[in-house]
């Protein structure tokens, strides 16, 4: 319940962002949109977010044709990680298993990029 709820909310902040702050439409306008989800890896909880310069979208469960999907383990590790969404949590959860990127990490460095304007 605390993860589907903190992927709502991270919804409901990329939105705002878009909306207020002209750092994060700049940013979204170069790399001119990104299709990204997060997921545990049994799929039970599952949320993705399609950003382009005209608009955010985001809806429950993973399309098949996003950029970029980030799977963890449960829903606990996904909650730890994401309070604080550093390079070195998302590298420990990699290297122990916990943590898989599915696409190229040249999205995931986009999407951090993106991130830090929250």
């Amino acid at each position: 319940m605390k993860l589907r709820l903190m992927l709502w909310l991270l919804g409901l902040l990329l939105k705002r962002a878009q909306r207020r702050k002209p750092a994060f439409r700049q940013a979204l306008g170069e790399m001119r949109g990104l299709d990204w989800g997060i997921a545990t890896e049994d799929l039970s909880i599952a949320r993705h977010y399609r950003m382009s310069p005209r608009g955010i979208d985001t809806a429950p469960g993973l399309p098949v044709d996003l950029d970029l999907e980030l799977r963890f383990a449960d829903a606990d590790t996904a909650v730890k990680v994401l309070r604080k969404p550093t390079q070195r949590s998302f590298l420990d959860g990699m290297m122990s298993g916990k943590v898989r990127l599915v696409g190229d990490s040249k999205d995931l460095t986009r999407l951090q990029k993106l991130l830090r304007h929250l």
